[in-house]
């Protein structure tokens, strides 16, 4: 039996996360494999802060079992396989019990409690564009549910079947203190780790950016070594802890296209050339477009940081493929990450064309028009000039935004073969 969980948070905190932990305390049944944290398309205008949802796959565990968390002193364990499944009654009073208790009161919190996996259509569309509450109501309508909008996220979190995922350990507190100085060092101990510290700005990654019950939380790709992780960060006291499976940093929401079939709200891999060299407008944000036989804007907005410098430094002719979320207005792609393919040749004039006959330099005559002898009027064409190669400090290759400005479903670079 999966149980589905979405909008139990709001734009003034709490956490749904935090909502699924508090249902597993007080749940009389076994966790059937990792308690599931899902993140959906992070372009919807609508979405609450992370856009995440969290599925559990519950009733009576059999086989092995796994060490996974710990609540109040409890220690909390994942099983391989489902001997018994659990009562759909007893569940769904529970469920309401514990939202209407720790869900946000100006949030609209759904569930949804199914005997069997979603089909996974759901959680693709609802990770890379727009799912309406219409299109999973046959999906649904022999479940036991509860909610509105939330039904999406919470239908297309017992729907996602891994590809590819990670983990993240998260803690739950209310008295909060770091040690900084832990956090990088867990940072460089524990190699199956990412996005844990920005050295750039400065910037503790594992905090939650808005009031939440959320203290930390540490991400990877082994769940072993997040335990590690755990303990080698030093913290005030905190009595909640639990893994769980996700698809953050997988570039699930990321599909490639060409330019003419991009639309608003989706997040894209896109080839091209650029075409409009970058400029910067009010507020620091870098814009350039790039072509493929049609045109589109690409933007490095100003919380990006460094990242704008590489940017800027793209010249007309140089081959790149951009990865990024499309903006309905402006009409532009929100730059994740880009691949320089390859580079143009840059040549800089440093002398006008001598005239022949009379040992003198040309004077030029227009722009791309060419050049005149001020003596005796003999013409010359542009490339006659002198010129030469202009040295670039971009190199191809792949680069990122900082950790400060990734978004939970970007690939860092780290994780790319």
């Amino acid at each position: 039996m999966w149980i589905g969980i979405d909008d139990t948070d709001s734009l003034e905190g709490g956490c749904t996360t935090y909502v699924a932990v508090e249902l597993i305390k007080e749940m009389p049944y076994d966790l059937i494999g990792f308690p599931r944290l899902v993140r959906l398309n992070p372009n919807i205008p609508w979405k609450t802060r992370g856009n995440g949802a969290i599925a559990l796959q519950i009733g009576v565990g059999g086989g092995g079992k796994i060490e996974i968390g710990e609540i109040d002193n409890k220690k909390i364990y994942c099983f391989s396989y489902k001997k018994k499944d659990a009562d759909e009654e007893e569940i769904e009073k529970l469920a309401n019990k514990i939202i209407k208790e720790k869900a946000m009161k100006d949030s609209d919190p759904a569930f949804i409690i199914s005997k069997r996996k979603l089909p996974y259509w759901i959680y693709k569309k609802a990770v890379r564009s727009i799912l309406t509450i219409d299109e999973i109501k046959n999906e649904i309508k022999n479940t036991i549910y509860k909610g509105g909008r939330g039904l999406i996220g919470a239908s297309a979190a017992i729907a996602w079947r891994p590809r590819d995922r990670t983990y993240e350990l998260i803690t739950y507190a209310k008295n909060k203190w770091i040690d900084k100085k832990s956090v990088i060092e867990m940072d460089k101990i524990c190699k199956t780790t990412f996005n844990n510290y920005d050295y750039e700005n400065d910037y503790l990654a594992i905090l939650p950016k808005a009031n939440s019950p959320v203290f930390f939380g540490i991400r990877g790709d082994d769940y072993q070594e997040l335990k590690k992780a755990r303990k080698i960060v030093r913290t005030s006291p905190y009595k909640k802890w639990l893994i769980f499976l996700t698809n953050q940093a997988t570039d699930e929401h990321l599909q490639r296209k060409k330019i003419k079939d991009i639309k608003p709200y989706e997040s894209v891999i896109v080839k091209g050339i650029v075409k409009k060299e970058p400029y910067v407008i009010k507020g620091g944000h870098v814009i350039f477009s790039i072509y493929d036989g049609n045109e589109i804007d690409c933007t490095a907005y100003e919380p990006t940081k460094k990242f704008r410098n590489i940017i800027k430094q793209l010249r007309k002719g140089d081959e790149v493929v951009v990865y990024g979320g499309v903006r309905e207005e402006p009409f532009t792609i929100n730059l994740e990450k880009i691949e320089i393919k390859k580079l143009v040749d840059i040549y800089k004039k440093v002398e006008n064309p001598i005239c022949k006959k009379c040992k003198k330099h040309m004077k030029s005559i227009g722009k791309q028009k060419g050049y005149r002898c001020p003596i005796c009027g003999s013409k010359a064409k542009e490339e006659e000039a002198k010129y030469v190669k202009v040295k670039r400090n971009l190199r191809e290759g792949l680069y990122e935004v900082p950790v400060i400005a990734m978004r939970h479903l970007a690939k860092p670079i780290k994780r790319m073969k």
